[in-house]
């Protein structure tokens, strides 16, 4: 069942460095702020509402945007990014001055999670926490990882063209498809992935050019550091099926960060926590950010 749990929430448009990014918060703004950093191509409207409601009943200041080329936020041309991973890194940070928020939890899936570690190790203070999410280590971990399935592996190569940008119902069509190979054991949940279609398509007036700019963005050399330099508390949270980053990763990553502690969720595969388990992810992040 689609959920459109609803509450108030904060809009603005805030300054980065060569444009504006979306940002909307839910909860009381002097509770401790968690900020919710999506993956590749994704705009604010994957972190659910349901769930940003959930944790800002439980006493938190929660934070989502739109990446720079999604959503609402200032959008470069289709392969040409004006920005680089630098920027993308530091959009958050700029979040956090224009909300007047001096250190925040970060929470950061695939991409995102990649760019809070690299803040964790770059700007640590900052961060009071990190919660990495269906992610991989920025860093060399000194072992090898798993790659991508050879089912997913095969969709990097085969995948269609764009449809036309005026067609509404193909896009969304074609957002869903983008979406299917990365589903978990219990395959897509159609409904509710197409609702989120629909919103995203709405919010970028068409199909956003993240999609392709953030995997061609510039690219800064990693931190000359391990993950045995993150000082932050670290949850990390995997899917058990995840087909993009299997979750070795997940557990490299929770073994190369000191005390860091690993949930994985049965079943589900490279996104953001489906509803189904809501409760319990909801539940460790407010002990983790207590």
């Amino acid at each position: 069942m689609v959920q459109r749990v609803t509450t108030p929430m904060d809009e603005r448009m805030v300054d980065v460095d060569g444009g504006q990014v979306c940002v909307e918060t839910f909860g009381d703004p002097g509770s401790p702020t968690v900020l919710l950093v999506a993956g590749a191509g994704q705009s604010m409207v994957w972190w659910e509402v349901g769930f940003c409601a959930r944790l800002a009943a439980a006493g938190r200041h929660v934070v989502r945007y739109d990446h720079r080329d999604t959503g609402r936020s200032t959008m470069s041309p289709v392969g040409r990014p004006a920005y680089s991973s630098t920027d993308l890194r530091t959009d958050p940070l700029a979040i956090l001055d224009a909300l007047e928020v001096d250190d925040a939890h970060l929470v950061g899936l695939s991409m995102g999670g990649g760019l809070v570690q690299e803040i964790g190790l770059r700007d640590p203070d900052r961060v009071r926490s990190l919660t990495l999410m269906s992610t991989s280590p920025v860093v060399d971990v000194g072992h090898a990882l798993p790659p991508p399935t050879p089912e997913l592996a095969a969709t990097f190569t085969a995948a269609e063209p764009e449809p036309d940008h005026d067609d509404r119902a193909a896009m969304v069509d074609y957002r869903v498809a983008i979406e299917r190979p990365y589903a978990g054991r219990g395959g897509l949940d159609e409904p509710r992935v197409r609702h989120l279609a629909e919103l995203d398509v709405d919010r970028a007036g068409g199909l956003a050019s993240g999609l392709t700019n953030h995997v061609q963005a510039a690219d800064e050399p990693p931190p000359a550091v391990g993950l045995d330099a993150i000082a932050a508390p670290t949850l990390v949270v995997h899917g058990s099926d995840d087909p993009l980053f299997p979750v070795e990763h997940g557990r490299a990553l929770a073994a190369a960060i000191p005390g860091a502690r690993l949930v994985v969720l049965p079943g589900v595969g490279h996104q953001q926590p489906p509803p189904r388990h809501w409760h319990r992810v909801v539940d460790a992040l407010v002990d983790h950010t207590r």
